[in-house]
């Protein structure tokens, strides 16, 4: 696109979001797809950034204290795994409830309406009195978190042009990292003081993110269209794209489920396999280290979504993605034996970048696969009903984790990271595709 041309849905030029400097003074190198972004693309972008990153911090604000609660409430591995999965079997529910109400009043109100459930219901955990109680409130927690991704992701998708739309979509991404890394902080800083509960209260502050994006960040030019078009008569049936999209969903459906399993099983355990003692199969680091050691990972987490974003749109999403998975399914065993610190500070961070980076291909591939009146839809149904088959990788490991140490059960997580990377082979290449 040169630089007089109008940006896809947006109806004015670029240059008039940029504060009436040239295109010649801004900055270059690989932000400059940001400084040439319209306004629209630029809130739209930040809205869901956040809203992930605090999704992320919510969600995993209870991997960071399950060592605390399976004290406190007397828990063993294999319940506190199921606590785990509980959230992702709603997460599944709410990614497909949300996408359809995204599809049928716009991706802005279910964004905002997603982000107030996670965040309630984060807080309401802090005051749980018996595992019955946090089961529930983790349930309606996942609603919400389903919600988040997939319509922040089809607002991203939308808005952005797609020469941008990786590299925007892998920024959205790298959210959840920080959101892990801000999770690790809080936890380090609030439970040796105040105990759990008060790290679960932590996690009614992105309520407040709602206000701004009420004000400040307009609806899919696209999803507008869209329904404009439409209004004189029926949305597309639901059932009709069902069964013209049918091998597509099942086939993402399929992937990403083996790439979730990989990832709540390892992720959620890495906390507890750091902390917890040689005697269990841990690495017997203090709250402190491991909590240091946690955000070092996030770094290379947030390294690996953001740098997708770039190749995905040099080289396809459908490429990028498999390689991302195939290196973590190697790396996986290998920091699963790691018994230095030494080792574990390198190997770490290069978990995080491939296991976590191949969510932007996700994303990214998803969103060129599926037509507009449906995207949010798919997207929210292949994503989060995902994790309906992930949702047992926490407490399998955890069953595992008490038969031979949390360690010795993370091979199953290099499985699960392969077989998504085989499947990802039998997909289109979506590279550079325009949205319908």
């Amino acid at each position: 696109m040169d630089g007089g041309a109008l940006p896809r849905g947006l109806g004015k030029p670029l240059d008039g979001d940029l504060g009436g400097r040239s295109r010649e003074t801004i900055m270059s190198g690989p932000l400059e797809f940001l400084s040439s972004a319209s306004r629209a693309e630029r809130r739209a972008l930040l809205a869901s950034t956040l809203g992930w990153a605090l999704d992320g911090m919510d969600v995993t604000l209870y991997a960071m204290v399950i060592a605390t609660l399976m004290q406190s409430l007397r828990l063993s591995a294999a319940e506190a795994g199921l606590l785990a999965s509980v959230t992702l079997v709603a997460s599944a529910l709410g990614g497909f409830l949300f996408g359809f109400l995204a599809d049928r009043v716009g991706r802005r109100k279910a964004m905002m309406l997603s982000i107030l459930v996670y965040s309630v219901f984060t807080a309401a955990c802090g005051l749980a009195r018996n595992v019955y109680e946090l089961a529930l409130f983790r349930f309606f927690l996942g609603l919400g978190m389903g919600g988040e991704w997939a319509t922040g992701a089809a607002l991203v998708a939308e808005t952005w042009r797609a020469e941008h739309r990786g590299k925007a979509l892998g920024l959205m991404q790298s959210g959840f990292a920080v959101g892990y890394a801000l999770a690790a902080l809080v936890a380090a800083v609030a439970l040796p003081r105040w105990g759990w509960r008060a790290v679960f209260f932590a996690g009614i502050l992105p309520a407040l993110l709602t206000l701004w994006i009420r004000r400040g960040v307009e609806e899919s030019p696209l999803w507008l269209g869209k329904h404009q078009t439409n209004r004189s008569g029926p949305l597309p049936a639901q059932k009709s794209l069902l069964a013209s999209h049918g091998r597509l969903l099942l086939l993402t459906l399929a992937m990403n489920s083996a790439a979730l399993f990989a990832w709540w099983g390892l992720f959620t355990w890495i906390p507890s396999y750091l902390a917890l003692p040689a005697a269990q199969g841990g690495r017997a680091m203090t709250l402190a280290s491991s909590s240091l050691w946690i955000v070092v990972m996030q770094a290379g987490m947030w390294l690996g979504y953001v740098t997708f974003g770039f190749l995905g749109d040099r080289w396809g999403g459908k490429r990028s993605y498999i390689g991302y998975l195939l290196l973590a399914a190697l790396l996986v065993p290998a920091y699963a034996h790691a018994e230095t610190a030494g080792s574990l500070l390198v190997l770490g961070p290069l978990v995080a970048f491939f296991g976590t980076g191949h969510f932007t291909g996700f994303g990214l591939i998803a969103a060129e696969l599926f037509p507009t009146p449906f995207r949010a839809s798919a997207m929210g149904l292949v994503y989060n009903f995902g994790r309906i088959f992930s949702a047992v990788a926490p407490w399998l490991l955890g069953r595992l984790a008490g038969q031979g140490g949390i360690g010795s059960a993370f091979w199953i997580c290099g499985l699960g990271y392969l077989l998504a990377g085989l499947l990802a082979l039998l997909l289109p290449d979506t590279r550079g595709r325009e949205l319908a």
